[in-house]
C-alpha cells in the first residue's frame, strides 16, 4: 500500500518574524557598541515617538494601498498643514480651533481632489497625486521661504505632554492606527475597501461603489497627513514649507506599509503590519545613530533593508515545505 504525500503547506515570513528579527539585531548591535543606555525604556519611548509622524502618515498610506491606490501628496501637504496650522494660530490659545479646523478642512479638500481625479477622470493615481504634490508644494514655496507663524505652548502639549509617564504623541498615534484597524477588520466599508483592492471588477460587480471607496480611502489618506503636518507644527513650534519634503513622508509612509505586508497590488496587509513597519524603521535610525553612519549610507543601507524585506516576504510566499 503506497502512502500519500503529505500534504505541503506555504511557509509565510509576516511583519511579526520581521520585527522580532530587527528587534534581535537591534539589542545584538546595541550591546556589542556598548552603548547600552538605549535599551532603557525613557530612550526606547523617545526613539518611537520620533517615528509617530511617520506613523500617523503610514495609517493614511496603508488605507490606500489597500485599494489598490497610492499617494505622493502627502509629504507636500504635510508642510501645507504645518504651515496654514502654525500661521492660523499666530501664538495664540485662541485659535487652536480655528488653525485645527482650517488645517483638517484642507486635508479634505486635497483628498477629494484626489479621489475625483482618479476616479472621474481615470488618472494612474500615482500621476494624479504627484501631480497635486508638485501644485500644492509651488503655491506653498511661492507664499513662504522659511518658518512661518507660532504655535502656543499649549499646543506643544500634542508633542512634549505625557500621560501616566507615556508621551501624549504616542498614544494618539496607537489610537489612530487602533481606530483604522476597527474600520477596516469591523465595518462594511473596511471589507469594501479589501474587496475594491482584491479585484475592482468583481467588488463591482458584487454592488460595491468603488469609486466611492477609493474617494473615502483618499480623503483618510490626506486627513491623517493634515493630522501630521498638525503634529510637526507642535514639535518643531512653527511650520516651514520643507519638513514634509525632507521628513520624506510620501515614500517613507509607502515603504514602512511594505515591510508590514500590505501589498502594493491591494486587498491584502494592515495596519498593525504598519506599525510593525513604522517600528521597524524606528530601530533602524535608532542604530545608524549609535553607530555613527554616515547620513548618505543610511540611505543605502535603509533602501537595501526594504528591498531585504519585500524579498523575504515574496520567498516566503512561494516556499513549500512538506
Amino acid at each position: 500500500m503506497t502512502s500519500l504525500p503529505s500534504p505541503r503547506r506555504r511557509l509565510r515570513i509576516g511583519p511579526g518574524t520581521i520585527l522580532l528579527a530587527a528587534l534581535a539585531v537591534y539589542v545584538i548591535a546595541i550591546l556589542w557598541s556598548g552603548n547600552t543606555q538605549f535599551l532603557r525604556p525613557g530612550n526606547i519611548l523617545g526613539m518611537l515617538t520620533r517615528a509617530v509622524a511617520l506613523g500617523i502618515t503610514a495609517v493614511g498610506q496603508t488605507i490606500v494601498i489597500l485599494c489598490a491606490s497610492i499617494d505622493l501628496s502627502v509629504a507636500a501637504l504635510i508642510s501645507a498643514s504645518a504651515v496654514l496650522a502654525s500661521v492660523v494660530m499666530g501664538g495664540s490659545t485662541t485659535m487652536i480651533v480655528p488653525a485645527i479646523l482650517a488645517v483638517l478642512l484642507l486635508g479634505m479638500v486635497v483628498g477629494l481632489v484626489n479621489g475625483l481625479v482618479i476616479t472621474r477622470l481615470r488618472v494612474n493615481p500615482l500621476i494624479a497625486t504627484l501631480g497635486m504634490a508638485m501644485v500644492i508644494q509651488g503655491i506653498l514655496s511661492a507664499v513662504v521661504s522659511n518658518f512661518a507663524g507660532e504655535v502656543p505652548r499649549s499646543f506643544r502639549s500634542f508633542d512634549s505632554g505625557t500621560v501616566l509617564g507615556l508621551p501624549v504623541s504616542l498614544i494618539f498615534l496607537g489610537l489612530v492606527a487602533a481606530g483604522a484597524s476597527a474600520i477596516l477588520n469591523w465595518t462594511r466599508f473596511g471589507s469594501n475597501i479589501y474587496a475594491v483592492g482584491g479585484n475592482i471588477d468583481a467588488a463591482r460587480l458584487a454592488g460595491i461603489r468603488t469609486d466611492r471607496v477609493i474617494i473615502a480611502a483618499h480623503l483618510l489618506c490626506s486627513l491623517c497627513a493634515s493630522v501630521t503636518g498638525l503634529y510637526l507644527a507642535a514639535r518643531l513650534g512653527s511650520g516651514a514649507p520643507w519638513i514634509g519634503r525632507d521628513g520624506m513622508y510620501d515614500l517613507e509612509s509607502i515603504a514602512v506599509a511594505v515591510i508590514g505586508g500590505t501589498v502594493l497590488a491591494g486587498g491584502r496587509g494592515g495596519i498593525w503590519g504598519t506599525m510593525a513597519g513604522v517600528a521597524i524603521f524606528a530601530m533602524i535610525d535608532s542604530l545608524f545613530n549609535v553607530l555613527g553612519v554616515d547620513a548618505f549610507a543610511k540611505q543605502v543601507l535603509r533602501g537595501g533593508i526594504i528591498v531585504a524585506a519585500v524579498a523575504a516576504y515574496a520567498i516566503g510566499s512561494r516556499r513549500l515545505v512538506a
